[in-house]
């Protein structure tokens, strides 16, 4: 899984010394972020209470998890990481551009 455009981009402007850590940034940093957005878009549930921000919040971690574990034997599986990457960042300027509120008080939540 290569990021052909990130990469031409990155070695155009001196950081081609990184390709050497390639294979840290797509096997372990790109796992523990996605993990990391999943237990936060998880927590966020219990503090904010909307469960369709937690719920699309939630499919671009587990979107980028299934692609590189048990679909990375498939040819569209880069597709996959993409949209899960894509999804996570739409996300993250979603929640910028409107923050979450909680619903209720701790009392009056019952769903």
């Amino acid at each position: 899984m290569c990021f052909p455009a990130i990469a031409s981009l990155g070695a155009a402007i001196g950081m081609g010394f990184l390709s050497q850590w390639e294979g840290v940034f797509i096997n372990t940093l790109l796992p523990l972020f996605a993990v990391l957005a999943l237990v936060m878009n998880i927590l966020g549930w219990f503090s904010h209470r909307q469960w369709h921000r937690s719920f699309i919040g939630s499919i671009g971690p587990i979107l980028v998890l299934l692609s590189l574990y048990p679909w990375f034997q498939y040819g569209w599986s880069s597709y996959v990481t993409y949209t899960g990457l894509g999804l996570m960042v739409a996300v993250s300027i979603w929640d910028m551009v409107s923050p979450a509120n909680k619903r209720c008080d701790d009392e009056t939540c019952t769903a």
